[in-house]
């Protein structure tokens, strides 16, 4: 039973890897294919024909979205090569060039949505992707025969908005990310200017999300750690994560030692550390303290 038919000009050896690639996933699912080929000049005309016994609505649905992330790739691909460079010099003119680059490296990833999802940036770029996918599936669905080269050069435009806001999102995130960068190396140079005021400073975190703060003899610093915070970037009236991360820039000890990491709820202000206080850090969750917090007798 036919099941689509293809329609592309040219040499393009995507096109038929990429099919063979349907065909063997769908293989894989159960679902044999047949391919063959007609070519005329310089135009190619391919016939994907399904066996009646493995026709499916299934299986029309399982073929139509890998052909759509086909598609996807080549959208994807003139989006890149003709539309971009535009829009980002457009939009956002105050980008050197070297970060112009950087940004268009992880425009491809971000077009792209491989790998783990890590953040809300990421969920945002995948959405936006599947939204095209999906606007190309509805397509493939009402269409017995897919010129791919065709449907490409005028359905981009619909896409533009699409691309632009991963584009967006993605340069959202590097903006941040560099500023966050920036403000690391500010808090590592007021690290490095101030006297260092005390030798060890050791963070405890309970179960209940609560602070103690002791030097190396065990005494409660916290009242120490709140002296000359105004010194520092930070808003000594906000969190007590904010007063930690201000207090140890103030004393700026020679060491700083985490203890129970598993019950720190605020990751990030661990990596802050890490990175302000670079080679410095350590970890421990075995010490006598740490097996009483862990057991919660130490309350905070």
């Amino acid at each position: 039973m036919l099941l689509k038919s293809i329609v592309y000009s040219g040499n393009n050896e995507e096109i038929i890897t990429g099919l063979d690639e349907i065909k063997y996933n769908l293989e894989v699912k159960g679902i044999k294919l047949g391919i063959s080929e007609v070519i005329e000049n310089t135009t190619h005309f391919i016939k994907i024909f399904c066996g009646q016994g493995d026709f499916t609505r299934r299986a029309e649905i399982n073929f139509n979205l890998y052909l759509s992330m086909l598609i996807y790739k080549f959208l994807c691909r003139e989006f890149f090569s003709k539309k971009i460079d535009g829009f980002i010099n457009e939009t956002y003119f105050f980008l050197k060039e070297e970060e112009i680059s950087e940004v268009k490296n992880l425009c491809i990833k971000g077009f792209l949505g491989e790998g783990k999802i890590k953040d809300e940036s990421e969920v945002y770029c995948i959405n936006r992707k599947n939204s095209i996918i999906k606007k190309i599936t509805d397509f493939i669905s009402e269409n017995d025969e897919i010129n791919i080269q065709g449907y490409i050069r005028f359905r981009i435009k619909e896409m533009e908005e699409d691309f632009e806001s991963i584009v967006d999102k993605i340069i959202e995130k590097y903006m941040v990310e560099k500023e966050y960068d920036e403000f690391i190396k500010l808090l590592k140079y007021f690290v490095d200017i101030q006297e260092c005021k005390i030798d060890e400073v050791n963070i405890f975190a309970s179960k209940s999300g609560e602070y103690r703060i002791s030097d190396r003899h065990g005494n409660d610093i916290t009242d120490k750690m709140s002296e000359g915070i105004n010194a520092t970037g930070f808003n000594s009236g906000s969190t007590k994560d904010d007063l930690i991360m201000s207090g140890l820039i103030t004393l700026a000890p020679k060491k700083v030692i985490i203890h129970c990491l598993d019950y720190f709820t605020n990751k990030e202000l661990v990596e802050t550390i890490k990175k302000v206080f670079e080679g410095r850090v350590d970890f421990c969750d075995s010490c006598k303290s740490c097996k009483e917090l862990m057991k919660n007798l130490i309350k905070n």
